[in-house]
């Protein structure tokens, strides 16, 4: 393996990044680890450890990825611009304006949450701005040294495999240092190649979201009795998700207070991870105190979630998301039955 001196030279790799990689260099087996290869670009982007190398999540893998991407986007049209967001990971904010900085440099006009955001709302901005593309700075449920690049194309959903390839293929013949193209973010946005996403495009989200309520009256008949605990593990869901489901009407909301905190270390658990029962201790704790029938956990991108319901002896056990599936899917069948609106013929599509 050859190493590239450029990473330690502070003008091109930046100071940090310079001198983490000179520690790196000095130790033979961290080297083969951060330099002995390249992140992986696929359907769902770039995932891997916060550290300088080329292995490695770092501000020049994502400036490298960007610029691929910019190049696909430019290919064959203009693009009409892409949506950023991200989470509240480790320099998720960093990623995503230095993201916003290179599509700007290359001519892509980019929407940005000015804070963190779910991904679903992300998805919700590419189509509702009419963007080309969007990227989400995120390692969704990994260990907090985890960060990501996910990257969504016009209709909303993560990028189909023809285009991540048309992406990988870009980034192979890019020279990180020399063929990235680059602009200051806060000149960017004085020059208007860069919109910052304001409140009204969070309100119109969250519009469509309780438009997508099916039986209010559910809801309403057990609101006086039923209690409910809810976590964002410390990330994003922690505005959206709880009001939501106040507007719902969940009258008896209780949120675990310690992991409403948005800390991109997850000190409360060992992975922010919704689908590990053990990251529920703290929320189990809270629902037995206020006695909760459930607990909803999101991961801190907050597109994943996973549930516990009380049983019989008072503890709280997790549903699956087979099970969960199957529930929803019962759910459904009898909100449209009561509102009429079952098909004659129903099918229902895994």
């Amino acid at each position: 393996m050859e190493f590239d001196r450029r990473w330690l030279d502070p003008d091109k790799a930046g100071a940090e990044l310079a001198a983490r990689a000179a520690e790196i260099a000095a130790d033979p087996e961290l080297l083969a680890e951060c330099f002995g290869g390249e992140l992986e670009f696929g359907t769902a982007g770039l995932r891997g450890i916060l550290d300088a190398g080329t292995a490695r999540m770092n501000r020049l893998t994502v400036g490298k990825a960007t610029q691929g991407l910019a190049r696909v986007l430019l290919e064959d049209h203009d693009c009409p611009g892409v949506a950023i967001a991200y989470d509240s990971r480790h320099f998720s904010r960093e990623f995503a304006e230095e993201a916003a900085g290179i599509l700007a440099a290359n001519g892509v006009h980019v929407w940005i949450y000015p804070e963190l955001m779910p991904t679903p709302a992300l998805s919700y901005a590419v189509r509702e701005l009419g963007c080309q593309s969007g990227i989400m700075i995120t390692a969704s449920h990994n260990p907090p040294e985890y960060n990501g690049y996910k990257v969504y194309w016009s209709d909303g959903a993560q990028l189909p495999p023809q285009h991540a390839a048309a992406i990988a293929a870009q980034m192979e013949a890019l020279d990180v240092f020399d063929d990235v193209r680059t602009m200051d973010y806060e000149q960017a946005r004085a020059q208007g190649l860069i919109t910052l996403l304001g409140r009204e495009t969070d309100d119109k989200f969250l519009s469509h979201v309780l438009d997508q309520i099916n039986d209010r009256q559910a809801v309403a008949q057990v609101t006086d009795a039923f209690r409910m605990v809810y976590t964002p593990f410390h990330g994003t869901g922690y505005q959206q998700i709880p009001y939501v489901l106040e507007q719902l009407g969940i009258r008896y909301l209780h949120c675990v207070p310690e992991q409403m905190v948005i800390d991109g270390t997850f000190p409360t658990v060992k992975s922010p991870n919704p689908e590990t029962p053990e990251s529920f201790a703290l929320a189990q704790k809270l629902a037995k105190e206020v006695d909760a029938q459930l607990i909803l956990g999101s991961d801190p991108d907050a597109d994943r979630v996973a549930i516990q319901v009380k049983d019989r002896k008072g503890d709280y056990v997790q549903i699956s998301g087979n099970q969960t599936g199957v529930l929803l899917l019962d759910y459904l069948i009898g909100a449209k039955r009561r509102a009429g609106t079952l098909p004659e013929n129903p099918v229902a599509l895994k």
